[in-house]
């Protein structure tokens, strides 16, 4: 059975079924292509295990070009969603998950929503340049490493990534 990888379609994280073979198989036999075939074959392949509705098709494809970049390391234009993104880097260890359910306790806590995502995958930790795990992104910015920090010092950085956006009018 293919992996499921979890990926952001317009506001909505979905999960999609056979994403990294696509990428490898796409990366192998179309490079150079222009972004419009890529996209294509790209649909056209994962819509054979996955359900794409008709009138989400442009996003699906949008956001699958978007993982083909990054899987071949070039450079894209990300959509900014607006909201305080946090990433829990870390392979799945006690400490990782452990940071996890700290940060989930803190938006709890303190009403606070976030895109909150585990980044699992090697490859993928290793494009955020840390050098341990767990680690914490909070807004494309790295905050802690190799570490579980209180939840203290997690609820005064979650606070001011909120504050910042209320006062970037963006929240």
């Amino acid at each position: 059975m293919s992996d499921i990888v979890q990926i952001r379609i317009g506001k909505n994280a979905v999960g999609i079924i056979g994403l990294k073979e696509a990428l490898a198989e796409v990366a192998e036999t179309m490079r150079g292509a222009p972004d419009e075939k890529i996209r294509e074959e790209l649909i056209a392949r994962l819509s054979e295990r996955n359900y794409i509705s008709d009138h989400a098709i442009d996003s699906y494809g949008q956001a699958f070009l978007g993982e083909y970049k990054k899987f071949v390391g070039e450079p894209f234009a990300e959509e900014k969603r607006g909201g305080i993104e946090i990433k829990v880097l870390g392979p799945g260890c006690p400490p990782c998950d452990r940071l996890e359910r700290e940060v989930m306790a803190v938006m709890d806590e303190t009403g606070i929503i976030a895109d909150l995502d585990h980044v699992r995958d090697a490859k993928d930790i290793g494009r955020y340049g840390v050098m341990g795990t767990p680690a914490l992104v909070i807004n494309g910015e790295v905050k802690a490493v190799g570490v579980v920090p209180p939840r203290a010092k997690l609820k005064a950085w979650i606070l001011r990534a909120a504050n910042k956006l209320k006062t970037d009018g963006r929240g």
